[in-house]
């Protein structure tokens, strides 16, 4: 079986191509590196080096005949949704669109999307599970909400099958520790290269889940009979101050961040309940946080000896 993987050579993307090889598929990668690095993609792989949104986007499904696509190129940054929210709906609304319109022509067997949390915007319960009203609160969550919206009509107009996978926070090695990142790779950075440490706001809650963990439900989606939408989290509650905590003692460096009031369009509040997936996927998160975080951190710190 041969999977297309948009933003294969991303942070997670570059997990589920691994995860995919490692189950004997065939890994066609797309990605423009925008994000994305060239070393994060392996040489066993087809790789395409372009935007999802280019004309040639059609020559690949023309060519490779994959059988299914796992679709995880997106603009993803809230802030930059916020200052430019037509390049976000650009990459997150007609790059999925155009993605779907191929799957439909060339009789994709999958389509797997991967969207966010940030759907869900401030529920007033925790955990948060898929039947939960949607309250988008930035650019960027409102696109990957029109892009799942799509993804559905594609299913039931044209009978394709599809998956919506509803990620928690992502966390783990490769993650940028650059710009607007991933809060733990963030902290990672800071402690490890003694930098200026700051904090948000402190008391928001996040639901961290571990790429490896996000990958696999990746490959086990486009493997299951199931279509539909799914929370891929721990479904535990994490505070942002206490994941501080937990990494400065696991890294063995002590410190005292400067803390800031909490940002425009950050979600106060956020645990998905993951109990879908494990009924109908037969998908769990396998890593803690701390086992998590103690692979992430040794990760870290074999790139800064490097």
């Amino acid at each position: 079986m041969k999977v297309l993987i948009t933003g294969g050579a991303g942070f997670i993307g570059s997990h589920v191509v691994e995860e995919c090889l490692a189950n004997n598929y065939e890994v066609v990668v797309i990605d423009n590196l925008s994000t994305g690095k060239s070393e994060n993609i392996l040489s066993i792989c087809k790789n395409y080096t372009l935007d999802i949104n280019d004309d040639s986007l059609k020559h690949v499904f023309e060519v490779e005949k994959p059988d299914h696509v796992i679709h995880l190129a997106a603009q993803a940054s809230v802030m930059k949704s916020i200052e430019d929210p037509i390049s976000d709906g650009v990459t997150n609304v007609i790059g999925t669109l155009r993605l779907l319109e191929y799957a439909r022509i060339y009789r994709i067997k999958k389509f797997v999307m991967a969207s966010s949390a940030a759907v869900y915007g401030n529920p007033d319960t925790l955990p948060v599970d898929e039947k939960f009203p949607l309250n988008p609160l930035s650019f960027y969550s409102l696109s990957k909400w029109s892009g799942e919206r799509y993804v559905q009509l594609y299913e039931s107009l044209y009978g394709l099958s599809t998956c919506i996978l509803r990620f928690s926070n992502v966390y783990g090695p490769r993650q940028n520790p650059l710009g607007e990142a991933g809060v733990v790779s963030i902290f990672i950075n800071q402690l490890l290269n003694r930098e200026k440490l700051v904090i948000y706001g402190g008391q928001q809650t996040r639901d961290f889940v571990y790429v490896k963990d996000v990958a696999k439900a990746c490959r086990t989606a486009i493997e299951s009979s199931k279509s539909g939408i799914f929370n891929i989290s721990s479904n535990s509650e994490t505070t942002i101050d206490e994941l501080f905590s937990t990494t400065s003692l696991l890294a063995g460096i002590t410190s005292k961040p400067q803390k800031y009031p909490m940002r425009i369009g950050e979600i106060e509040k956020s645990v998905l309940g993951n109990e879908k997936a494990s009924k109908e996927l037969n998908w769990q998160a396998s890593h803690s946080l701390q086992e998590g975080l103690k692979e992430t951190i040794s990760t870290f710190h074999q790139l800064t000896k490097l």
